[in-house]
């Protein structure tokens, strides 16, 4: 708040730390109220069948001093552009579920296995869109169509290495309330990946050891869809998810550049809510910027791609940083006004200073120290 001040006061007129951070409190909306502006929904693309691919993934957000999860990100982005269509801020009580989106006819929403859950995937369908959803098989109750219980590690027993096998599903949870009919595609990784995957599976694991239907089960890509084989076939619907990793990309990007991750308010405070939704704002920002100078089919996954984003999010980040500061128009004649803005609040640990005797060694000859010197030095 300080440094805000401090800027402030070279650019326009004095302004203390307080008053900036009463400003911010009140202008919540004005921010939320913007970055709704920034995030207009897209037309369906141009894709066959009129469909439209949504990544759908979230984000942890830790406040100074956490020791766990305070506000969590909720973003949805074109599979194609590689826009973000929403982006929502939630508290640590919101869990990841698609019942969080705005969805629709015409929409494939791609998430990994922490969306696989019943209520939010039947939401999804419930607006008339399509899943291609990673399973996590032990947090879903399956089914055959005729209502069986389907014990998937039997089934895919026999099932050879580096092959696909689809199995049509009923997904329920367990009060039984809400149901979704799809396909599950299974595919057998290799024996050294599926060495590796189980490895990380009993890293995973806490205490003890996991299952032994766990580590057979790590052995597979299973992935849920509500699209028929006739819509998207097997081999091409798991190289579509695969494609969610970009989603992962944009918000490492997010995060390292922009460091959008690192909260510097306390946790469900205004301050922390104008902060957190102030950086999205500003992530939109570049994004807008980046695709205007660099034109909007540069990075699209539905062509031979050129380059990713990174490189110029941190070159247009140096354009617009003194753009937003003003760096530029700073007077000169305030800096003065400023130091008063930026000067540390009275805090029972003194700075640090050299003790007396050995200014008096500094300056032997000089009755004082405290000599005026230029502003500069």
């Amino acid at each position: 708040m300080r440094t805000v001040a401090g800027t402030f006061t070279v650019l326009y007129e004095p302004i203390t730390d307080q008053s900036v951070a009463e400003r911010l409190r009140a202008c919540g909306p004005w921010v939320k109220a913007l970055l709704r502006q920034m995030l207009p929904l897209l037309p369906v693309a141009a894709l066959p069948k009129g469909k439209r691919f949504l990544v759908i993934d979230g984000s942890t957000v830790q406040a100074p001093g956490a020791t766990g999860t305070d506000p969590r990100l909720q973003l949805c982005m074109d599979l194609v552009s590689l826009e973000f269509v929403e982006v929502l801020v939630t508290d640590v009580h919101s869990g990841e579920t698609l019942k969080h989106f705005a969805l629709g006819p015409g929409v494939v929403v791609v998430a990994d296995r922490g969306y696989a859950q019943p209520q939010g995937m039947s939401a999804a369908v419930q607006q008339g869109a399509d899943l291609i959803v990673r399973l996590n098989p032990f947090t879903v109750v399956l089914r055959t169509p005729t209502g069986q219980p389907l014990a998937l590690g039997a089934v895919l027993k026999r099932q050879q290495a580096q092959t696909i096998r689809t199995l049509p599903v009923v997904i329920r949870s367990a009060c039984g309330y809400h149901e979704v009919r799809g396909w599950v595609h299974a595919y057998r990784l290799s024996a050294e990946q599926a060495n590796r995957a189980r490895q990380k599976c009993r890293q995973r694991h806490k205490t003890g050891q996991p299952r032994a239907e766990t580590l057979f089960l790590a052995g597979w890509v299973l992935v849920f869809t509500t699209l028929a084989a006739a819509v998207l076939s097997a081999s091409t619907l798991l190289a579509v998810y695969r494609c969610r990793w970009q989603v992962e990309i944009a918000i490492k990007r997010w995060k390292s550049v922009l460091d959008v991750d690192a909260l510097r308010a306390r946790a469900c405070s205004p301050l922390a809510e104008v902060w957190l939704h102030g950086k999205l704002l500003y992530a939109l920002m570049l994004e807008r910027r980046m695709r205007r100078s660099l034109g909007a089919h540069w990075g699209r996954l539905d062509q031979e791609r050129v380059g990713t984003w990174w490189r110029v999010w941190g070159m247009l980040k140096d354009v617009l940083a003194p753009l937003i500061t003003g760096a530029l128009f700073w007077q000169e004649e305030a800096w003065a006004a400023s130091l008063p803005m930026l000067a540390e609040r009275p805090r029972r640990r003194k700075l640090q200073q050299l003790p007396p005797e050995a200014i008096a060694l500094l300056y032997p000859h000089q009755e004082s120290m405290h000599k005026e010197l230029p502003l500069a030095a």
